[in-house]
């Protein structure tokens, strides 16, 4: 059993969610076998992808999922989360692979908990276009059409908000645009494409439906009245600019305005209710006042012209992608997360939560975990509604613009072989498991 000084982790209520989470570009493969995505467009421009990479194999889980399977299965977690590829549906066939690892996952006694947009567009579609958001809801439509029969929990969009930052404002993302604020369409996009693929759930008769938002504190860089205030629009954009248009119906204060179409109209689509609500975290960010320079933070160019500037913190341990390792910030985005929302705020579930490390005896990957699930732990006590937490990811996979130089995973893939193999913290997060199941 995972301890802490020999603490065990304590129970967590009873019908918690446990699972892992995954993303169908970052480890399906079979590129061949589906249309372009605006990854695929992405990565072959040169420099790109740090080691020049693509997604085109990469776990090639779209043929060896019978293997992931079982490796969920010998897991012990209750739910998976992966996603569906939309160039994959568009494809003719793509549906077909879903309808069997859906089946499989059932006859393996794990909950499938699919997610119907996690950054791989159809090459040919854009979100700073209206229209991409109606496009969405059809394609929605589709695939509970197909597998609503067996899939009860639906997740619609994966982190709107990073694949607003990174691919459409700063560029170091799919589809690679740098626009800077000019990329709020694709926000507003995002959210009416998730609303309206409420909708069209609802439609299909699913009643177990939620979003995966990023979320984590921001810890000012100072109390100088230049840094709090930077610290408080970045926090904005990160925590509030997603979430207050799904939780309370609204845009925050100046926002709106900057939105395309009637806005007014499009909140109250985008705010149709959820039945849960999810929070991708992995760190706290320390913001500042701008310095006048680009600043390279996290493998990212910051602009000089932003309006604020992020940080080192200092006096954490880090993770291989440079990221602090500061657990009590999960209980800190939950429990304000309570406080700003109230009784707006559905059961939350933690939708990713993991780190990057090297190696198969990935210590340093465990002592996360456990700091983590026990952060979890003291939210639950301090009164906030968690029913799920899925730790990011089952496999190493294509880690976006990283290439494979960063590895997440419970299971170390070879990419030259595709061998893969469990992990010290497979061990760890299966004897968890086992601790947290209801005693006779």
């Amino acid at each position: 059993m995972a301890t802490d000084a020999g603490n065990p982790i304590p129970r967590f209520p009873a019908g918690f969610l446990w699972g892992v989470s995954t993303s169908a570009h970052q480890i399906e493969g079979g590129v061949t076998e589906r249309e372009p995505s605006v990854w695929d467009v992405f990565t072959a421009e040169p420099g790109r992808v740090k080691d020049s990479s693509t997604a085109a194999v990469a776990c090639d889980h779209v043929h060896r999922h019978p293997e992931d399977v079982t490796l969920l299965a010998g897991l012990g977690v209750n739910a998976y989360r992966f996603s569906i590829s939309w160039p994959r549906v568009r494809s003719g066939k793509g549906l077909d692979f879903y309808d069997r690892l859906v089946d499989d996952l059932c006859a393996a006694g794990v909950r499938p908990v699919p997610t119907l947009f996690h950054w791989d567009l159809p090459a040919d579609l854009d979100w700073l276009e209206r229209d991409t958001a109606e496009r969405f809801a059809e394609y929605v439509a589709q695939v509970a059409g197909r597998l609503g029969d067996r899939v009860t929990k639906w997740i619609t969009l994966n982190e709107p908000a990073e694949h607003t930052l990174l691919g459409h404002a700063l560029g170091v993302h799919a589809p690679g645009k740098r626009l800077l604020f000019d990329a709020l369409p694709a926000a507003h996009h995002q959210l009416l494409g998730h609303g309206l693929a409420v909708r069209a759930l609802r439609a299909s008769g699913a009643t177990d439906i939620g979003v995966a938002n990023s979320h984590g504190p921001t810890w000012a860089a100072s109390t100088e009245a230049p840094d709090v205030e930077a610290a408080d629009f970045y926090d904005l954009l990160l925590n509030r600019l997603f979430a207050d248009p799904l939780l309370l119906g609204r845009y925050p204060d100046g926002i709106g305005e900057l939105m395309p179409g009637d806005v007014e109209a499009d909140l109250k689509v985008i705010a149709e209710p959820l039945d849960w609500y999810g929070i991708n975290y992995y760190a706290p960010t320390r913001v500042g006042a701008p310095q006048g320079a680009e600043i390279e933070f996290g493998g990212i160019t910051m602009p000089a012209e932003l309006p604020f500037s992020v940080r080192e913190i200092e006096g954490y341990p880090v993770t291989d992608f440079g990221w602090p390792v500061a657990p009590e910030g999960l209980t800190e985005v939950l429990t304000s997360f309570r406080d700003r929302y109230g009784d707006r705020l559905p059961p939350v579930v933690i939708t990713e939560n993991g780190c990057a490390y090297p190696g198969v005896d990935d210590q340093d990957r465990i002592a996360y975990l456990d700091g983590h699930v026990r952060a979890l732990h003291r939210a639950v006590e301090a009164g906030v509604d968690v029913c799920g937490y899925f730790v990011w990811s089952l496999l190493d996979n294509f880690e976006w613009a990283e290439g494979y130089a960063r590895r997440f995973g419970l299971v170390h893939v070879d990419f030259d072989t595709l061998e893969r193999t469990p992990k010290a913290s497979y061990d760890w997060y299966r004897e968890l498991l086992r601790s947290q199941r209801p005693t006779a």
